[in-house]
C-alpha cells in the first residue's frame, strides 16, 4: 500500500479501545524518533563458520506529519459491514471473482533479486544515495503498514465473511512481499528496517471503516500510477536506470491496481458511503489529503526524481490527474485537479512548507520557532481550505465501477 495519506487524526496505541462512535480530529502527535529504527549492517559479508555474526547499530529516522503511518480501525464495525445476513448488498459473486484473481498470484516468482542490485548500490554515491535510501525506507514502511492492517482484517473477518477475509489475507501476502523486497534493497546499502520492533513500538492511527475505504483505495490507485509512470519513463530512458528495483514496477503496480479494485468493490457493497452529500465531502477531503501529501513529500525530495530523469512537479501532476480520473469512476465527487488554479495552490503550499522546514531547522529558541510558525501554518491551512472549496467535479457511478480482471495501462 502506497501510504501517501495526510494523517489528520491523533495516533493511538494499538491496545486502546477501538469502538469509538466518532473519529475525532485533532493535531497529529508526532512519534519519538527512537520508535522508528534502522539497523546498519557490517560491511563485511563474508559467510564462513569463523566469521562473527553481523553487528547492528541503531540509527534514528526523523518522523514528521508526512511520514507513512500505521493504521487501525473499528474491527467490530467491519464484521457487521461484511456480515452476509445483515448486509444484503454484498455481491459475493464479485468477491469470489476477485478472490480467484488474488489466488492466481501472478507475482509469485516475480520478486527475484540478482547481482545487479548490490552492484548498482555500490556505484550510487553522494546525495542521490542518501535520498534513495530514504525512498526505500519510506516505501518499505508504507508497504509494511498495509501488511499489518490487511492481515488483521483477514483474521477478524474469517468467520463473518470467509471470502472477503481470504482476500485481505492474500493482499497482506502481497504487501509483505513488497516490504521484504524493499528491505532486501536496503541491505544493498548495508541497512535494514527492524520491522519487528516497528510493529511493537509504533503508535497506530485510528480510522473508521469508511475512512479506511476512501484512504486505502486512493493509496493503492495512486501507487499504481506512480509505479507505472516511473516504469514507462525508465523503459524509454534506460540511462536513468540507477537501480534495478524499477524494472519490477510493471508487475508490482498490478498488485496495487488489484488492491484498489477490491476496495472499489467494498465501497460498492456499502452504498451509504457513496450516495449522499457527506460522501461527497469526505471523498474530496481524502483526495485533497492524498494529493497534497504526495506533492509536498516529493517536492522535498526532488534530488530523487531528478536522479532518475524526472521533473518532480510534472511527474506528480501527471500521477494526480490520472489517479483523479480513475477515482472519479467510484467516488461521488472529486477535485478539479486539471484546473490550473489547483496546481498554483499546490505550489504555494510547497513554498510555505519550505519556509516551515527552514524555521524548524534554524537555531532559534523553541518559543521563537513556534511564534514564527504560526503565520505560516495559518497560510498553509488557508491554501488547503481554498483548494477544498474549489468547485468540485460531480462524478462516480456504482454501476460503472464494475470489476474487470485485466491489466490497466
Amino acid at each position: 500500500m502506497a501510504a501517501t495519506e495526510l494523517s489528520l487524526v491523533k495516533p493511538i496505541s494499538p491496545m486502546q479501545k477501538l469502538n469509538r462512535p466518532m473519529l475525532k480530529f485533532s493535531t497529529v502527535r508526532l512519534l519519538n524518533p527512537s520508535q522508528f529504527r534502522v539497523m546498519a549492517t557490517a560491511t563485511d559479508t563474508t559467510n564462513t563458520s569463523t566469521t562473527p555474526k553481523k553487528k547492528f547499530s541503531k540509527t534514528e529516522i526523523k518522523e514528521s506529519l508526512l511520514t507513512p503511518r500505521f493504521y487501525t480501525t473499528d474491527f467490530d464495525e467491519m464484521e457487521q459491514l461484511f456480515n452476509t445476513e445483515i448486509n444484503k448488498n454484498l455481491n459475493q459473486a464479485e468477491f469470489e471473482a476477485l478472490l480467484n484473481e488474488f489466488k492466481t498470484d501472478y507475482n509469485q516468482t516475480h520478486f527475484v533479486r540478482n547481482k545487479e542490485f548490490k552492484e548498482a548500490a555500490d556505484k550510487m554515491q553522494g546525495p542521490l544515495r542518501q535520498i534513495f535510501v530514504e525512498f526505500l525506507e519510506r516505501s518499505c514502511t508504507a508497504e509494511f503498514s498495509g501488511f499489518l492492517l490487511y492481515k488483521e482484517l483477514g483474521r477478524r473477518l474469517k468467520k463473518t465473511n470467509p471470502v472477503v477475509a481470504e482476500i485481505f489475507s492474500l493482499m497482506s501476502r502481497d504487501e509483505a512481499r513488497h516490504a521484504g523486497f524493499l528491505n532486501k534493497g536496503l541491505s544493498d546499502f548495508n541497512l535494514a528496517l527492524d520491522l519487528g520492533f516497528l510493529t511493537k513500538a509504533r503508535k497506530y492511527t485510528f480510522f473508521k471503516p469508511k475512512f479506511i475505504f476512501y484512504a486505502t483505495y486512493l493509496s493503492e490507485k495512486i501507487g499504481y500510477w506512480r509505479y507505472i509512470t516511473i516504469f514507462r519513463h525508465l523503459k524509454a530512458n534506460p540511462e536513468y536506470q540507477v537501480y534495478p528495483i524499477f524494472k519490477y514496477f510493471e508487475n508490482w503496480c498490478q498488485d496495487e491496481n488489484r488492491h484498489g479494485d477490491f476496495f472499489s468493490a467494498l465501497m460498492k457493497a456499502q452504498p451509504q458511503f457513496l450516495n449522499d452529500w457527506k460522501a461527497k465531502l469526505w471523498s474530496r477531503f481524502f483526495c485533497l489529503s492524498v494529493y497534497v501529501t504526495m506533492y509536498l513529500n516529493d517536492c522535498q525530495r526532488t534530488e530523487f526524481y531528478e536522479g532518475i530523469g524526472l521533473n518532480t512537479k510534472e511527474f506528480d501532476m501527471h500521477v494526480i490527474i490520472e489517479t483523479n480520473r480513475t477515482t472519479a469512476r467510484i467516488f461521488p465527487a472529486v477535485l478539479d485537479v486539471e484546473n490550473p488554479e489547483f496546481k498554483r495552490k499546490l505550489d504555494r503550499m510547497v513554498e510555505i512548507n519550505e519556509q516551515l522546514l527552514a524555521v524548524g531547522q534554524s537555531n532559534d529558541m523553541p518559543l521563537v520557532k513556534n511564534l514564527k510558525k504560526i503565520p505560516l501554518i495559518s497560510a498553509l491551512v488557508s491554501e488547503l481550505i481554498a483548494a477544498y472549496l474549489m468547485p468540485p467535479i460531480e462524478s462516480g457511478s456504482v454501476d460503472l465501477a464494475e470489476f474487470e480482471p485485466q491489466l490497466v495501462y
